[in-house]
């Protein structure tokens, strides 16, 4: 009888360790990410150049004019900043930046030209809150630089945010973005030919 009751004790111990990691196990399972973390990087001349972004999906909602309001600056992306790094000194917009890290705004506009932001200070958009809404003034103040683009319309809808970069002629590089309907780019001047002349010069 007593060795009965041991059985029948040491089963349901058994049984509520299975049970027990088993729950466990799923609790530590995650669903997948609404916004999967993604990554794009190319090398255009001496520099390679590598956007860090989360895609977020259509999921049948208008985005730009709804979702992202016009007129407003945006982080580009979603969950984390997006962020572009070149690893040596470009060219954009006529103006020169260094290596390094900056994050990456995008202000829509219902018509006429949208602006990127690629700011100097890698900062989020959180930064930029005032209340529920972005300071763009401020936000503009830490611009490294502010291209004016021409959005494209596509003819298909694209369901993921993605960024993409072109070696062109590996010289200057293009980085395009893609969601929804739109398309937009801008160029990077790698500055092939100034680090050349400075590579010959350290020769002579």
């Amino acid at each position: 009888m007593k060795n009965s009751r041991n059985s029948y004790l040491t089963a349901t111990l058994t049984l509520m360790l299975i049970f027990s990691a088993f729950y466990q196990s799923r609790a530590q399972i995650q669903a997948p990410a609404p916004s999967p973390a993604s990554f794009v990087s190319q090398n255009v001349g001496f520099t390679k150049i590598s956007i860090d972004y989360s895609s977020p999906g259509v999921k049948g909602r208008t985005v730009f004019g709804e979702l992202v309001p016009f007129g407003v600056p945006w982080r580009a992306g979603a969950n984390a900043p997006t962020t572009i790094e070149f690893s040596t000194a470009v060219s954009i917009g006529g103006k020169t930046l260094n290596a390094g890290k900056y994050s990456v705004f995008i202000t829509p506009e219902q018509s006429g030209e949208w602006t990127i932001h690629l700011n100097s200070k890698g900062n989020a958009i959180y930064a930029y809150m005032q209340g529920e809404n972005v300071d763009a003034a401020a936000l503009a103040k830490d611009d490294a630089v502010a291209i004016k683009v021409s959005p494209e319309m596509m003819e298909d809808t694209q369901e993921r945010l993605s960024y993409a970069i072109s070696a062109a002629d590996n010289k200057v590089g293009m980085v395009m973005f893609s969601w929804e309907k739109t398309r937009l780019s801008f160029m990077v001047d790698t500055q092939v030919d100034q680090k050349m002349e400075t590579f010959e010069a350290a020769f002579k």
